[in-house]
This record gives C-alpha cells, structure tokens and sequence, in this order.
C-alpha cells in the first residue's frame, strides 16, 4: 500500500483523449514479426506454416487434418495496447475460417479470453480467402501474447482451416502523459486512472476521507469492483451523500483489468474494463473535500471512521493515476510525499505457476495418472462454475474395491462412494459453490475415514467414519466419465496424492488423455454482470446461458422487457375488456416507466381512466403570505409524477377539478395584480388562470360565466369578502395537466382562509393507437435514429391491398447493422437484421392473406437470446440466436418508416400507432399530402378522378386504385366497357343457373311460412337485381327470360307495339306490369333496370317505378337464364310462347342478374366447363357505346411517372413511347371497321 500525501490538491486539465495515444493506435503489429514469433499447434505441411499467417501473404497458416484443438500463436515481443484484428483466408484456397475465439496474456502459458458484450467469446470470421474481415475490440486491453484458436471454417469445396492475420494497436507504457494544471485545494472535477491483477476476491485499492463528511473508496469485494462516493452529508436536510456504484465481475483471475473513474460537479462516471456505470452523487455539495492524503492498495492507520472492513490489496498495480499524478512513478522515486510500509514491493510480481483449464464441450473430461495399490488417497483442486451440477472428479479403487466420485449437485459437492456388493455411502457439503468464484476441494481418505475441507479456512472439515475400504487407482478423471452431467467451468492446482500436477509434461510424455478440454485459460463468464434482465429483473446463469426471472416484475419474455400490461383503459376496451374496475396500465409498454393501477370506467364508445391522489378531500390553509407561501403538493397514488404525465401525454384528452374556497383569502388578484394563487403543472411550469376558463389568461370560470361575485373582479375570491366562496372548474387543457402543485399566498390576515381541493386526473382516448397516416406514393417518412440498446420491440397496425412493401429500416452508414421489417408476399412477413452475426431473418407466414385492406397488428422484438415476429392473434415466428449472442444495434442513419434506404420496395397503404421500444412515434406530424403522405387511412378511392363505373368495386391500392368488375357485367380498367352481342334471327344463349334443384322441398318452400323473411333452403331467393341495354328495330321478342325449376318464373317482353312488359310468377299468382307504353323498337339503345326486394319492386326504363307484388315473395329455385329465344322445356306461359317466335334481333348487353353475366362469361371466360350454351350467330359487339373520355392513367401504368423521393419505376424512351402510341390508335381502327369500339 501506498500513503499519498496532497494528491487531491491537483486538479488536471486532461487533453481530449485519455491518453496521448488515443485516436492514433492503429499501427500494424505483426507484419514485421519474424517467424520466430509465431507458434502453432501443428501444420498442414511446411508450406502452411505459422510464419505465413501475415495479411496479404502469398500462402497462409493452416494446421494439420488431425490436430483436434488447432491454434496459432503470436509473440509480440512486448505489451502492446491493442485495438482491432483482421483476419483472411488462405490466399488463393477454399481455406478460410469463419468463426474464431480470441485468447491474450502476458506470458504464453496463462491466457484469457476476450470477451465481447454479452459473453460472446466468438468473434466472426471470413466468407472467402481474399476479402478481409476487420473487427473492432469493444474495448482496448493490453497483451503480449495472442492466440487465436479457429472454431468453424469453410468445408466446401474440400476447404479446411487458412488465416492470414493483422493485429492494430500501439506500444503499451506505463509512462501516460497528461497535462498538468496549477494546483487547487478542492476539487469540482477529478480523474483517476489505476490498472490492477491479482488472484484475490477481496482488496482495498484506494480509500480517503474528509472533515465534512466527504469519502473516496474503491474496493475489490468478491471479485468485483465497489466505488463509494460522497460530496458531503448535510444534516439540516437530512440528506445522505453517499453513494455506491458496482462495476465488473470474476476480477480475480491475475489478468490486467483497467479502471477509470471521472467526476464532474455531482456526475461521476465509473468504467472497468468494458463496463462503464454512471451515477449522480446525492446531496447539492459538487466539490470533493478530502484530506491530504490518499491510501493505495490500503490503508497503515486504522482508525478513520469510513474505513471499510476489507482487507489491504494483493497483487500488481501500474499507471495508478490520481488527477494527473503518477503515483507509482513517485513512489519508485522515492518521493518524499510518498509514504511506502516496509512488507511493499515495488518490483514485478514474481512468477506464479497458474496453469488453469477450462471444460467447455458436452463431452469434455480429463485424465491423469496416480499411484496404483495405496491404502490412502489424497486429492486436492481449485474449481469455478456456473453449472448447478456436474462430476468434479472420479475414480475406480484397485482391487475391485469400488469407486469414489465428487460431484456438484444444487450448488453443494455430494461425494457418493461405491462399494462392490454394498450400499453406496452418499453425503453432502458446502453451499452455493457454483457462484462463479473459487473454490478449493480437499479430499484424503483412507478405510472407514474420510475427510472432505471445503474453501480451507471458511470452516472445519466434514468427516465421514462409515465402514468401507480404499485402495487407491491409476487413473483419475476430472470433468467427466461417469453417467452424472459433464462438469462446466475452470480447474487449477490439482494435487494427486499431495504432488502439483503439471498439465504440460504430463501431455508432453503421453501420460493423461483429455477431450475438448481448453488448457492454460479459464474461460469463464459472467453473464449476469452487468445485468441483462430489464425492469429489475433477477438474473440467474449457468455456464454457456443466462435465464431472466420476470415474476412480479410486471414484464415478460427472455430478458423481461415486454409489458404484461396493455397502455391505457382504451387498449383494454378494444380488446374487449368493456367492465369498470381496476387496471393495471403501461403507458410507455417497454419504456423505463412502471405500471401503476388506475380506475377505467368503461363505455361502448369510449373509456376514461381515474388516477386519485391525496388531496381530492382537500387541505385547510392559513398563515401564507405571497413572500411565503403554502404549497400544496399533489401526491398520485401507486404512480410516480413521470408515470402520471406520461398518461396525460398520450391520452386524447385530459381533465381535472380544481376548488378554491375562500374567506378573505384573494387568488389570482385579478384583474391586474401579482396573483397571490396559482397551480404548478407539467414540466413545473406555473399556471395562472383557474378552472373553468381559458388557459394563458388571468381569469376564473366565473367571469367566463359572468357569475362572478363582483363584476368589477374576474374571481370570486378576489373580491375579498368576509364570507365564503368559491373559484371552482376543469382544467382541461392536457399538455398542462396533471396538477403538481397549488400555491396559496394570502392567508395571513386576520379570519383569511382557505381551502384547496384538486379533484382526480381524468383522461380518456390514446392518440397514438389512432395516430395514423397513408402512403399514397412510393415515399417515406423520417425519424431520429432508432438506439434501442440491446433490445427492441416494434409494434404498429397496417392494412393495404399491395403484395409488398417495407414497413421500416434502420441502419448505418454500411448497412453492417440494420434492421427491417416488411412484407414479402401476400402471406409473408420477414423480420430481417443484422446486428452482429450476419444477416438474419425470421419469416412469418400467414395462413390468411395480409394485403386485405383489414387492419393487422404486428409485433417484433429482438434481443440477445431470440428474434420474432407475429401478427394478429397467429403464433410466434421465433428464431433462436445462438448461445453468447450479443446484440449490435448502432444505427447511424435516420429511421426509415414506408421504405428501405437500398431497395425499391416502398410500402403503400395505412400505418397507425407505431412503437418503437415502447416510445410512440408521431406519424400524422409528418404528413405531407404533395409527397403522397395523409392524414387518416385515406387512398385513392375516397376521391377517385374517375370513380369505377356500373357497380364496380373500388379496390384501394392508395398510390392507385383498380376495380373490380367481377359481379359486373362490364369490362375495362373502370368497369366502362360494355360487353354486348348481336343477336341474329333465330340465334339464342341458355346461361345454366343451376343444374339440378337443391331438394324435392323446393316446391313447397314458400309454403311453409310466406312471411317469414328469414327463412330459406339455400336455393329460394328474396331479392332480384336485373340490369340490360337492348337495340332493335324488330318486335315481338322475349327479351331476357329466367326459368326455375317450379313454375316460377320472371320475363322482359318486347310486345309488338314496342312497348315493354316485366311479367312475375313467383307461386300460384303471375304478375304483369308494363314497364312503358312507348316504341322501344326504334333501333336505339335502351337501359332496364329491375330490382326486387321481398314484394317490392323498383323498375327503370326511363322514369323509376316502384311495384308491390301481392302475394309471395320468393323466386324459387332459379334455374336458367335465355336471352334471344326461350328455349325451355315443360309448360311455358301463353304470352311468353306468343311473343317468342321468330326470336330477337339485335343488340344486347350489359346483361345482369344478380351476381350472374352471362354475356361476359361467353365472352371473357374464366373457367373451363363453361354454364353458356348457344344456338346461332351469337356475336360479340358494344351495341355503338361510345367510349368514354378518361383523364386519369395510374401511375403503375403512366409511362411518364416521376416518382418521390428518388423511387423510379419504368423508364421509357420517346422512341418506345411512339411506337405504343401509334399501335393504341390502329388498334382502335380496326376495332371501329369491325363493328366494335373498344377502349384501349
């Protein structure tokens, strides 16, 4: 320990980067190394050897076939700060490695793994042998030796191991420089710096205090790192000032950890390793006041009242930096305000033979020899793990005696002896050993007595005196053998009948066996540390994996960052929760905030939520006066004040009472004083009007009213009486709400008082369910760039008729961390990312189609342990991410929301309430109706140029619309083309309806109950929808006839004057109207319309008829549909046989009934067994429609389209275009010569 004397007198000035070769260490390391600084475990051949593993070479390292634990090695020749490595295949090869682990040191027989976030000791490697993979260390360590040890690499092609590699950083000195300001006697900021190793769990590596109450500490407590911070205490406030901060884990491991701690004022920033833990020191002190002196690696006086009981420091520390002061630069000069006990060594620490192993595979074990035949056994190790079971150690007795196993069972060591012949013999000791520390196992035995010392000094030994015999055998395993679960974790110092084993000669003479054993390094981590699980979450682990418990935590899911709660009452009584009660709500989901209980009182259309608090009974006030006044501090229950404004700020609209009751107590002094009353809202601001009135000016509800007390004030309680009134109202405008606090200033006077009641917070509605926009255009919309952290979830709802379309993306500038959500096909949607391990995605497939212009609801998360997605009420699509995972989410680009930032695949359609981690974001504030985004689910159909024609269909596409003619008779892009056919003498269609009758009821159907509306046999039908247009000069004629298989039957007949007739026959009664008295026979086109509901029936030829039928109201079981000629067998209707000879001439078209065309079947046939039959020349013809003028092309088909935001769809020269224009225009010719004008 040093004794520092008037270190903290000295504030620095730091340059910008801690130290002077930070942003310049990037130097190749290896390049220039000779070959006899690489070593590797084998070679391919000598033309693969370690030495031609440099970047760039023309060959490359690649190990021998049969090496089963391959690895290269590189001797730096000194302690190097290192930054990055890349790595390439081997040049000119299928060989490549894909995935690889990283090990250091300082000496090249104790290693240790570099690990990444998350635990991940895997780092990723090359996809061919040129291109080379850079990756950046998350955080610079200090190494002389490297290893690289290959997991996976590329097998096609007969591809084995190859690496070519460079390592980036720069010499590594305990000399760092820092400028030196003048000297100051306390400190407003400080930066301290100190590197330390030690095989310790426990050390005091600074501590220092002062007068005031001021404490500086840092302490190595079971493995991990402890800062204690205090500005002062202050006893008047009753305000504790110190603070604690944790940082780091398994410390202990006697390797180079790297501390920084930097204070500013009350913020202080504590950083080990990779690990960095910020805190805002409690109290209003921000000058650090110690003595004159700081104690490192502990203390020599023991009698400071802030001195922590852990014991002194032991082992190395190096560039101890105490605000620019090098003290162990001092103390090796011997400076006189250096202080150094005798028992301290400012030397190196001497060479300690630490050899541990690590037993990481599912069949890892190892194997050593002992002495064979002794009547005594002693054994004795050091073990770390996670894993609550698995075999420590195992062993057969000679003689066929038995055997003796240790094994970690629910955290204690369960020995269990064999006996041939007998009962096993099985205890237990010990207590929570797979805590990741080390742990010390000493065993020695001999007939009828064992004794088994756990962790030496921590209590008495555990002995077992049972009968049973011990000879000793030849072999021992460790980590495996036996049917109990393979042990996971660290070894070191094992003794064999009380002789140190050493690993290394014992492999080098054949001695011991060992499978997927990694010797020289403990690779464990602590997963746990810092903490994964989000919202107070408990974090338990085991060697490779870590499990997130998420009870009574209010979240859910792998690391408990999913809210088990809905966001408001309104996403309660969506979703079908339509009871008043109490709810727990979330207002920000994922978000930081907790949930809090709060009163929903349903309604079918709306829900409003109730929060209460402490001052709904009110408070009496008196004694205040404007220089001092009452405050009235409005306490929310089970809610903090961020959880309660959070509600108000996503609800639609917001309210609450306020009450001021007065006895000569003035309020807001009105109409032009200092208000002696006023109310704090959201963000602290005040406010000085009243409820009841508008917000911003100076009034009460009364004077709104013009019910004020006295005209002359514009309160009430202004006019000061001696009597009781009252200021009362809703404060209704929500980005001020909720009420914080009220300030009473005037009850000071004689018989002033006052008493101040604040009614609950109502809200109802959430904005941001219905926050809703449309993209009409291929375009997108920008947000500030999504930092999720570790992990996201992404929620929104969306509804379009399009196959596809990126609903978002975020990524960087090399698109090297992205992530995507979109559609790909009409069933799909694909969560694609990558974040660290290349690219990934998870799809989903929908059993039902997405682009259905229904609302579906999406949701997709991503953290360290899975990805998913789903949709609706459908289950999960969940990809599992391989063990020690970390998650890479820094995006650098803005978020992208309706299209990806490198793909032409934009999103057209509806978004509404988009989340990301729990945050909603604001579309309808970007609207912009010229690049083609709206406000609302509003497309192209709402106001289409050109509506869709005769009963077609609008199908939204909101960039364009189509329409569906389907149950139309017409054709064309707007259902406008007519589809006719000229009828020639003679000539006749039959549309079969139905072939056969449903069933021999159909007779008696309408029958059974003729009033009944509801009821039907499936094959009886109460509406009728018939529409034609007809052209001829020659009468009589059945214009259209459809039959039924009873006698019912309808008919359009053309009589011989030209006048037309519609006769009805549904029952035993025939129906006939006429339909108009005039010629129709005139060779011009006619329209008919005939619509029937149950007995009422609406006819069209010219003037719009209604008709009530008198008797039934069903047309049962209609059977064929004849235009031209009827050609029905059985009884036919005297007047339809005398006006069906010789049959129609001329023109028909447009012909419906129902959802049945029969001319556009003929003619636009969809299926192969057609229900049309023929007789004659039938041919197809518009009857002289002329096509209408269209002004509108959709973009989709708008050769000259220019779209938004650089989305270029068709491109097409002039030559192109003239060529279409031409064709279009003879195409329209020849159509006209043959009797038919169609619209191209």
């Amino acid at each position: 320990m040093l004794h520092y004397r008037k270190s903290l007198e000295i504030a620095p000035k730091l340059l910008s980067h801690d130290f002077v070769f930070a942003g310049e260490c990037v130097d190749p390391l290896i390049s220039g190394l000779s070959a006899s600084n690489f070593w590797a475990s084998s070679r391919y051949n000598f033309l693969y050897s370690a030495n031609f593993a440099k970047l760039y070479g023309s060959s490359g390292w690649s190990p021998s076939t049969s090496d089963r634990q391959p690895w290269l090695q590189i001797n730096l020749g000194r302690k190097y700060r290192l930054l990055a490595i890349a790595t390439q295949g081997t040049f000119n090869s299928y060989d490549w490695v894909t995935k690889y682990t990283l090990l250091y040191g300082d000496r090249p027989d104790s290693w240790t793994p570099y690990i990444m976030k998350g635990g991940n000791s895997t780092l990723p490697g090359n996809w061919n042998y040129y291109q080379v993979k850079r990756n950046v260390f998350h955080y610079a360590f200090t190494a002389k030796h490297i290893r690289l040890l290959p997991l996976e690499w590329n097998t096609e092609n007969g591809g084995k191991i190859g690496v070519r590699l460079e390592l980036f950083g720069c010499a590594y000195d305990d000399a760092v420089v820092y400028m030196f300001p003048e000297k100051r006697s306390r400190t407003l900021h400080d930066h301290i710096a100190i590197n330390f190793k030690t095989l310790e769990q426990d050390g005091l590596l600074l501590h220092s205090e002062g007068i005031q109450g001021d404490l500086f500490t840092l302490e190595l407590k079971k493995g991990r790192l402890y800062l204690h911070i205090s500005l002062g205490s202050s006893i008047v406030h009753k305000v504790d000032g110190r603070i604690t901060l944790t940082a780091g884990s398994l410390l202990d491991n006697l390797h180079w950890h790297y501390v920084t701690i930097k204070r500013y004022g009350r913020q202080v920033n504590f950083t080990v390793d990779s690990q960095t833990v910020t805190a805002i020191c409690n109290g209003e002190f921000t000058h650090l006041d110690l003595d004159t002196q700081m104690y490192v690696g502990g203390v020599i006086e023991k009698n400071m009242p802030h001195l922590p009981t852990t014991p002194n420091f032991r082992g190395c520390l190096e560039n101890v930096f105490i605000n620019g002061i090098n003290v162990i630069g001092k103390a090796k000069n011997e400076e006189p305000d250096i202080r150094i006990p005798r028992n301290v060594s400012l030397n190196e620490l001497p060479y300690i033979l630490l050899k541990p192993m690590t037993f990481a595979g599912p069949n890892n074990f190892l194997q050593v020899p002992g002495f064979f035949g002794k009547p005594r056994m002693f054994v004795k190790f050091k073990f770390r793990s996670w894993d609550y079971t698995g075999l420590l150690m195992f062993t057969r007795f000679a003689d066929n005696l038995g055997a003796l196993e240790l094994g970690l069972s629910e955290g204690q060591i369960n020995v269990t002896i064999f006996q041939t012949g007998k009962k096993k013999i099985q205890f237990a000791a010990g207590y929570r050993l797979n805590d990741g520390y080390w742990h010390s196992v000493d065993l020695a035995a001999r007939d009828n007595l064992l004794t088994l010392t756990i962790d030496e000094e921590e209590g008495s030994p555990l002995k077992i005196t049972n009968p049973f015999s011990i000879r000793t055998s030849d072999r021992y395993f460790f980590g495996g053998e036996t049917k109990l679960n393979r042990f996971h974790g660290c070894m070191q110092h094992i003794f064999i009948d009380n002789e140190q084993l050493d690993i290394d000669i014992i492999l080098q003479r054949q001695w011991a066996r060992y499978e997927e054993l990694l010797l020289g390094t403990c690779g464990i981590t602590d997963r746990c540390t810092p903490n994964p699980c989000e919202h107070e979450g408990r974090c338990i682990q085991s060697w490779d994996d870590f499990i997130c418990l998420c009870e009574n935590t209010g979240y859910k899911g792998e690391v408990c960052h999913m809210s088990v709660y809905k966001e408001s009452c309104e996403a309660y009584r969506l979703s079908g929760k339509y009871w008043s009660g109490n709810y727990t709500i979330d207002p920000d989901l994922s978000g930081p905030l907790k949930p809090f209980e709060v009163y929903c009182k349903m309604k079918s259309y709306k829900s409003w939520t109730v929060i209460m608090h402490d001052q709904v009974e009110g408070t009496k006030v008196t004694g205040s006066s404007i220089d001092q006044p009452y405050i009235v501090n409005v306490n929310y229950w089970n809610a903090s004040w961020d959880e309660v404004t959070a509600l108000a700020n996503t609800s639609m609209y917001c309210e609450q009472w306020i009450d001021y009751s007065c006895y000569k107590s003035r309020l807001l002094n009105t109409p032009n004083g200092r208000p002696f009353g006023y109310w704090i809202g959201r963000n602290n601001e005040s406010h000085y009007y009243w409820g009841g009135t508008f917000r911003e000016v100076q009034k009460c509800g009364c004077h709104v009213n013009q019910t004020c007390v006295d005209p002359k004030f514009q309160c009430n309680c202004d006019a000061d009486y001696r009597q009781w009134f009252s200021d009362k109202g809703y404060l209704d405008f929500r980005d001020h709400l909720p009420v914080r606090r009220v300030v009473v200033g005037d009850t000071n006077r004689t018989g002033s008082e006052a008493r101040v009641t604040v009614g609950p917070l109502r809200c109802h509605g959430d904005k941001n369910i219905w926050n809703t926009i449309a993209f009409t255009k291929p375009t997108y919309i920008t947000f500030p760039t999504f930092q999720p952290g570790t992990t996201a979830d992404i929620s929104f709802h969306f509804k379009t008729y399009r196959d596809h379309g990126v609903f978002l993306e975020n990524s960087d500038e090399q698109l090297r961390n992205f992530i995507r959500i979109e559609m790909n096909t009409t069933h799909n949607l694909a969560f694609i990312f990558m974040v660290g391990d290349g690219i990934l995605n998870v799809t989903l497939h929908s059993p039902v189609p997405l682009n259905d212009n229904e609302w579906h609801f999406v949701q997709a998360e991503l953290n360290v342990k899975v990805a998913r997605i789903k949709v609706d009420y459908q289950p999960w699509a969940v990809k599992r991410l391989p063990g020690q995972t970390f998650v890479t989410m820094k995006f650098t680009h803005p978020l992208l929301v309706g299209a990806a930032n490198r793909t032409l695949r934009p999103f057209l359609g509806c978004l509404r309430g988009l989340r990301m981690n729990g945050v909603p974001l604001d579309l309808e504030g970007k609207v912009n109706e010229e690049q083609g985004i709206r406000r609302n689910c509003t497309g192209q159909c709402l106001n289409a140029t050109i509506p869709c024609r005769n009963s077609g269909q609008c199908i939204e596409g909101y960039a364009s619309y189509t329409c569906d003619c389907n149950n139309t008779a017409f054709d064309g892009f707007y259902c406008h083309k007519d589809i006719g056919a000229y009828f020639e003498i003679g000539s006749w269609l039959k549309y079969n309806i139905r072939k056969k009758p449903t069933s021999n009821e159909a007779v008696w159907a309408n029958w059974i109950d003729p009033h009944y509306d509801n009821f039907s046999l499936g094959y009886n039908d109460t509406a009728d929808d018939i529409e034609f247009s007809f052209s001829t000069v020659h009468a009589p004629a059945v214009l259209l006839y459809i039959s039924s298989f009873v006698q019912d039957y309808i008919a359009v007949i053309l009589k011989t004057d030209g006048s037309v007739d519609l006769r009805y026959k549904l029952g035993l009664v025939t129906h006939k109207y006429q339909l108009t008295n005039r010629n129709l026979a005139d060779g011009y086109p006619h329209y008919v319309n005939i619509t029937r509901h149950n007995r009422t029936i609406k006819t069209q030829v010219c003037p719009l008829t209604k008709i009530t039928l008198v008797e039934d109201a069903r047309f049962d079981s209609p059977k064929s549909m004849f235009l031209g000629r009827v050609m029905e067998v059985g009884d036919i209707d005297y007047e339809i046989q005398r006006h069906n000879a010789p049959g129609f001439i001329g023109c028909i078209s447009g012909v419906r009934y129902n959802v049945y065309a029969p001319l556009k079947t003929l003619f636009r046939p969809n299926e192969t067994d057609l229900p049309v039959t023929t007789q004659g020349y039938v041919s197809e013809s518009n009857c002289g429609a002329f096509p209408p003028v269209l002004g509108y092309v959709p973009w989709e088909v708008d050769p000259w389209f220019t779209s938004i935001g650089g989305f270029n769809f068709i491109t097409v020269d002039l030559k192109t275009l003239t060529t279409l224009c031409t064709l279009g225009i003879g195409l329209t010719y020849i159509d006209s010569r043959r009797g038919k004008l169609l619209l191209y």
